[in-house]
């Protein structure tokens, strides 16, 4: 595989990294995580090209796109370095297509919401939210655990939205991807407490179920299939941002490890499971010491070999996403280390 790295733009505190549909076409997001940061679109087939989706906001964490709406999206703002995120919100992203421009409103107020995902349950879209903390006396206050909240998501902003918490007592609740439990679709959240998987109601009248399926300090968690075997394998980095990187399998009926990122790092921050021109792949970004972009692969299924292949160092990625295309996969990396918003185009 080849790597061309493109530069989208200089960005102070790059953390959010994320990708919109919109009048078919597919768009790169980047947002910054500073105080007054911008969050920019670029047209994945020009990627010189930006288009600001707000220039002066700041403390993006997350941005997804509402199922079957052309380019709309949720995103949190004012979710502030040295974890000053009190003020912390959910905001409604409407594009303008006939003025090319965007409107933001806000929808929620969320203290300290860090990661969200919107499910859609039997036609009615739904926001999982997860907060990191209750509250905070100064940076390394944790005595105020972190919840799980679930909230139908109304036709526009201005509706509002009530959530009710489904899980709490969950400390420094920090990582989430979506996956599949039991061959149903879920949201894994992670925190000291170890990681749950949170599950949408099957029928109208059911509720939100919760498994627990590890119970050792999470950080963050990724899924796919490394190795080929039909069931997933399940990355993680290990604790809260922390200094290792592992691989677990289902062995049996329990989650046992595989791998060990074998070097050095501190302050592993971004993972997430996909496909690299067809190879099932974890990819991963640490923000100190070497602040490596790296992605790791199964090359021997027999023996439970892997290998991992440096992309960049010195760059810090705090938020990774992937988009395949036919002819080429890109990367995109919030490289907060570097203040950069980047992309990794990967072709054979």
């Amino acid at each position: 595989m080849k790597t061309n790295k493109v530069i989208l733009d200089t960005m102070e505190r790059c953390y959010a990294a994320s990708n919109l549909k919109i009048d078919e076409s597919t768009y790169a997001v980047m947002a910054s995580e500073a105080i007054g940061g911008p969050c920019y679109s670029y047209n994945i087939q020009d990627l010189t090209k930006r288009e600001v989706i707000w220039e002066k906001a700041g403390g993006t964490m997350s941005l997804i796109q509402i199922p079957e709406r052309n380019g709309e999206f949720l995103a949190v703002q004012n979710f502030f370095p040295g974890f000053k995120s009190a003020g912390a919100k959910l905001v409604w992203g409407r594009r303008d297509h006939s003025e090319r421009v965007w409107m933001i409103k806000d929808l929620a107020a969320l203290p300290f919401v860090h990661r969200f995902d919107i499910f859609n349950v039997n036609g009615q879209n739904f926001i999982l939210a997860a907060v990191l903390c209750g509250s905070k006396k100064n940076r390394e206050d944790w005595s105020d655990p972190g919840k799980v909240y679930i909230g139908r998501l109304p036709d526009s902003p201005e509706n509002g939205v009530e959530f009710t918490p489904i899980l709490d007592g969950l400390c420094k609740n920090h990582g989430y991807c979506r996956g599949y439990y039991e061959n149903r679709e879920c949201g894994y959240v992670t925190c000291e407490n170890g990681i749950f998987a949170i599950l949408p109601p099957i029928a109208k009248i059911g509720g939100w179920e919760i498994r627990q399926i590890m119970d050792r300090p999470v950080g963050d968690v990724a899924f796919t299939d490394l190795d080929g075997c039909g069931t997933d394998e399940m990355a993680v980095i290990e604790p809260f941002h922390g200094d290792k990187v592992k691989i677990f399998k289902i062995i049996g009926k329990q989650y046992q490890e595989v791998y060990s990122y074998p070097k050095e790092i501190q302050f592993a921050h971004a993972i997430t499971g996909c496909t690299l021109r067809g190879v099932p792949s974890i990819v991963v970004g640490i923000r100190r010491l070497n602040s490596e972009l790296f992605f790791i692969q199964c090359v021997d299924t027999v023996n439970q070999t892997y290998e991992a292949t440096l992309i960049e160092n010195g760059v810090g990625p705090s938020n990774i996403c992937v988009i395949n295309e036919p002819d080429r996969d890109i990367i995109l990396s919030a490289n907060h280390s570097k203040n950069e918003a980047a992309a990794y185009i990967i072709t054979d």
